[in-house]
């Protein structure tokens, strides 16, 4: 049930971290973001992504997060829900944590691209090997914050591969959007790889559009980890939209600008992405939902605000 989910599209948000004051797990609010997401209507939860922050791995903290997380959703869901385990690294480490991912009940790995000296036939041969374990989503990583490029043809080879389930574009930019797509879409399997956006600063023009000949069918997003019941609204209007919906089209034509500005705001486009997960931590914090906006590396913080021109 939670694949076919995945798979028809739904609202995912990319969980945070709780932490306390002196950087330590706060379990009682790790578990309230849990609980927010749900009540909020998301479809699911990624967890032990880039918002989770990478380094919950050298800090020994994935185990009890993915952990948490899971516990949550299965004892308080009461109806499927997707579980995606972020896996890193080289292909023992991925495998290790796609294997711990699998122990915990999650249903999918979103598979960092993120390699040192890897190429894309050894991108390639990592994802088979975590696919033995779960089905994989694929990412395209911008960038700013350590993606590689990759070709038409890796994406086309990736979706070829049988575990692959799932997409998710983040590269920030139109051209290597397309240029993925295209190669899934040429895939001989295209066909069963559902496409999410990543692209936070294009989410309503993403969830809109389409590329060739294939449209994203939800969201895997920072930006939705904050103001989450207003983006499972969104995504409802998305679809009334798409089923022809004239009013709900115009209302998010409307708003595609300013949910892309809102997103400037929280991801610290203005620095290039430096306080993007401090800022995605701000928010919630007016929210209520976290203490303060600590992250587990003391120089990743809020930037300087800008004066205004």
């Amino acid at each position: 049930m939670s694949l076919e989910l995945l798979r028809d599209g739904t609202v995912i948000p990319a969980h945070p971290l709780a932490l306390t004051a002196d950087r330590r797990l706060d379990e009682r609010r790790q578990r309230a973001l849990t609980r927010y997401y749900l009540a909020a209507g998301a479809g699911g939860v990624a967890v032990g992504v880039h918002t989770t922050q990478f380094a919950i791995r050298q800090a020994g903290l994935l185990e009890p997060v993915l952990a948490l997380a899971a516990e949550v959703v299965d004892g308080e869901a009461g109806r499927p829900v997707v579980k995606v385990a972020g896996a890193c690294g080289d292909t023992a480490q991925a495998v290790a944590e796609a294997k711990l991912a699998a122990g915990l009940g999650y249903h999918a790995v979103l598979l960092s691209p993120v390699v040192p000296g890897a190429d894309e036939a050894a991108l390639l041969a990592r994802a088979k090997a975590v696919g033995e374990v779960l089905p994989v989503v694929g990412f395209y990583l911008q960038p700013a914050i350590g993606g590689p490029r990759l070709s038409t043809a890796f994406w086309r080879a990736f979706a070829d591969l049988p575990a692959v389930v799932a997409v998710k574009l983040a590269p920030f930019d139109r051209y290597r959007t397309l240029e993925a797509v295209r190669g899934i879409a040429a895939a001989d399997r295209g066909d069963q790889v559902a496409l999410y956006t990543g692209n936070d600063d294009h989410i309503v023009g993403d969830l809109l559009g389409e590329f060739a000949g294939r449209r994203f069918v939800g969201g895997l997003l920072g930006q939705w980890a904050v103001w989450t019941r207003a983006a499972v609204e969104l995504f409802g209007q998305v679809r009334g939209a798409r089923a022809g919906d004239r009013a709900a089209l115009a209302l998010l034509t409307d708003r595609a600008a300013a949910v892309t500005d809102a997103n400037a705001a929280v991801f610290d486009a203005a620095h290039d992405f430096h306080g993007c997960i401090a800022g995605v931590h701000e928010v919630l914090r007016r929210q209520g939902l976290l203490d303060g906006v600590w992250c587990l590396d003391p120089a990743e913080g809020l930037s300087p605000a800008r004066p205004r021109s």
